[in-house]
């Protein structure tokens, strides 16, 4: 007969933790600190990938005929190199410990909402220095009307006319770096979930 005496087994994962413990964030924070390489080196590629997309664009809509072409290639490039290091802080934030296809989602989703989020700011921030001439003395209730009406008018005309210019390099420029960023992305080791493996 067997002893009664067999010892319990104990679980053999990781320790629990407390429920204050913020280790996972100062983790996830520590994780996100880029590289000064990777931070210049990538702003200034992806600048010159946006710069090439809106003149691509300009080129195929208009056959580059502007007196804004080379403002507009400006913008583009300083839209997207400004938003390179905020994008790739936010990329690594949330993909620590994630899996490389939700990487590819982040990475895609980060670059385009920073892209188009900081180069419809710098296009707003020209358009409402260009119409400041024309608005009331500063800090009045017109100043006030025309500053929101002036910017919210810069959003719509970027969001209408300034998107073309990611279109169809930018596009394509962007996958490429989704998918390069997702491949240089190391998630945590898991098990092997294969039958043969």
């Amino acid at each position: 007969m067997q002893s009664m005496n067999n010892p319990v087994k104990r679980h053999k994962g990781p320790k629990p933790r407390p429920a204050n413990d913020n280790s996972n964030l100062r983790d996830r924070f520590h994780a996100a600190r880029p590289d000064w390489h990777d931070v210049v080196y990538g702003a200034i590629a992806w600048g010159a990938a946006m710069a090439i997309s809106a003149q691509a664009s300009l080129w195929l809509s208009v056959a580059a005929l502007t007196s804004h072409y080379w403002s507009l290639t400006v913008i583009a490039f300083a839209g997207a190199a400004l938003a390179w290091p905020i994008s790739l802080v936010a990329f690594r934030f949330i993909t620590f410990r994630r899996a490389r296809e939700a990487a590819f989602a982040a990475a895609f989703l980060c670059l385009t909402i920073f892209t188009i989020g900081i180069t419809t700011a710098i296009f707003a921030f020209m358009f409402r220095s260009y119409y400041a001439q024309w608005h009331g003395e500063p800090f009045t209730k017109l100043w006030l009307a025309q500053l929101v009406f002036t910017t919210a008018s810069a959003f719509y005309q970027f969001a209408v006319l300034g998107i073309r210019l990611y279109l169809p390099l930018g596009v394509m420029f962007l996958f490429g770096a989704s998918w390069l960023l997702a491949s240089r992305h190391s998630p945590i080791k898991t098990r092997k979930s294969s039958i043969l493996g």
